[in-house]
């Protein structure tokens, strides 16, 4: 009897301590000191590597780093220094334990022309200090709730929900809740290029606001809403006026990404539920699903999500020469991959994360091999597996830092199609009006059904 007694009691033990490692994700006050210490105040190794070819994190750059011209658009702060070397398909192999497997299979796949420029490790991340102390409120206040798809006590801070994490999808969060810059307004364009290199211009313009930075914003209507969002395609012509819209909620399973879409043909707004996980990105050509914008966005819900750990990667960084006005989209986009003598790779430590799509679950991508800067939290490598376990589409995000408003953005961002030999590449600005633009004053009826329909007349 005693026996049996004491199974019972050991085994309510075991059930109150995997209830408690369920619902248990912010970290002691302790762990929490540790960011802006021996951590970054985001959670990153502050120290360098043991060779100094990552060298301590000192602050990032600064407002003045470089110059800003009339349009917006940045300088190089780094732009005399040159390639340390460059990997080609021929030396890749020596290099392998720092590539991601897209990465070689890209090597494979254009042997002739992709190549990986690497230049000094320029550590340039950095955000404002408010955004700092709204990270270190994250650690020990911000929990998973709903099996990881939703976040409790986040809309305290509403900034890096998770930056120590414990597990691989409170990194996915990381991405989610990183801060993005208050209120952006960007026009930017996207391609698909066909496999001999022909390809159209797609002109965008999409606004993103946040409740906390919008005027007069309802706590109650936006309290599980991380972002308010409009895309709108501007060009070309018979693609011009067609719009979507999304409130996207932070627990997506309890209550689904709001999605509207406006048809300019039939001048009709409809709700659009399709416009999330694997549904074709809009004006993609189908190179792309809802899901690949911005690398991966949307509920967790569909992949069992795996922490592989930390590792050193050459990744996208810094790529200020991408973003310039003074290169053209033609000089970008050529055949089976984008321009990469535009590019600049470095050397970083990045957290690996494996997802899986759970049994019974729908999705063209079975899993997604994804690596997130350390410094940013910011996914810059995804590797996409088909249903069958092969490779299918590599995913490349060129960031650079925009230090007037101490935020991370994309110079560009390119999923490659390994099997169709073509790829599609978006969120270039070098030829837009105006650069990105931040601190834009929206107020929550410039993202209604109304509004949609208002911003799609062409």
């Amino acid at each position: 009897m005693k026996t049996k007694t004491n199974m019972i009691i050991k085994s309510g033990v075991i059930a109150l301590s995997l209830l408690a490692s369920s619902v248990m994700a912010a970290v002691s006050q302790q762990e929490a000191d540790q960011l802006g210490t021996t951590l970054t105040p985001l959670g990153a190794e502050k120290a360098g590597n043991a060779d100094g070819s990552i060298p301590a994190w000192t602050g990032g750059l600064k407002p003045g780093a470089g110059s800003v011209d009339a349009k917006g658009f940045l300088s190089d702060p780094y732009a005399n220094e040159k390639p340390l070397f460059t990997i080609t398909a021929a030396n890749a192999a020596q290099y392998k334990d720092k590539l991601t497997p897209g990465q070689m299979a890209m090597f494979k796949r254009y042997a002739s022309t992709y190549k990986i420029p690497v230049y000094k490790t320029e550590r340039s991340a950095a955000n404002p200090q408010e955004i700092y102390e709204a990270a270190k409120k994250s650690a020990v206040n911000v929990k998973l709730i709903s099996d990881g798809n939703g976040l409790e006590h986040f809309t305290e801070s509403r900034n890096y929900a998770f930056p120590i994490p414990k597990n691989g999808v409170e990194v996915y969060w990381n991405h989610q809740t990183r801060y993005r810059g208050k209120n952006i307004q960007r026009w930017a364009a996207q391609a698909a290029p066909q496999v001999n290199g022909a390809y159209t211009i797609v002109d965008t313009n999409d606004k993103n606001s946040f409740p906390q930075y919008m005027d007069g914003a309802d706590p109650k209507e936006s309290a599980n809403v991380l972002f308010y969002y409009i895309f709108a395609v501007t060009g070309p012509a018979r693609l011009a006026g067609n719009v979507s819209m999304a409130h996207e909620t932070i627990d997506q399973v309890k209550e689904p990404r709001r999605a509207w879409a406006y048809n300019a043909g039939q001048r009709r707004v409809r709700r659009a539920p399709q416009l999330a996980y694997d549904a074709p990105g809009l004006a993609s050509d189908g190179m792309r699903t809802s899901d690949n914008a911005d690398m991966m966005n949307g509920a967790p819900d569909r992949y069992d999500w795996k922490l592989v750990g930390k590792k050193e990667m050459y990744i996208p960084y810094n790529n200020y020469h991408l973003q310039s006005p003074s290169v053209k989209y033609a000089d970008i986009i050529k055949p089976g991959h984008i321009n990469q003598d535009l590019t600049r790779y470095e050397l970083h430590r990045v957290w690996q994360v494996q997802a899986t799509l759970k049994p019974g679950e729908r999705h063209i991508y079975a899993k997604r091999d994804m690596y997130f800067d350390e410094d940013t939290w910011t996914i810059v490598e995804v590797d996409h597996y088909d249903g069958r376990g092969n490779l299918w589409r590599v995913g490349e995000n060129y960031t650079y830092s925009q230090y007037e408003q101490g935020v991370n953005v994309p110079a560009a961002q390119g999923f490659y199609d390994l099997i169709a030999g073509r790829y599609i590449v978006a969120a270039m600005s070098n030829e837009a009006k105006s650069a990105p633009q931040f601190g834009q004053r929206t107020k929550m009826s410039d993202f209604t059904p109304a509004s949609l329909r208002n911003a799609g007349i062409r």
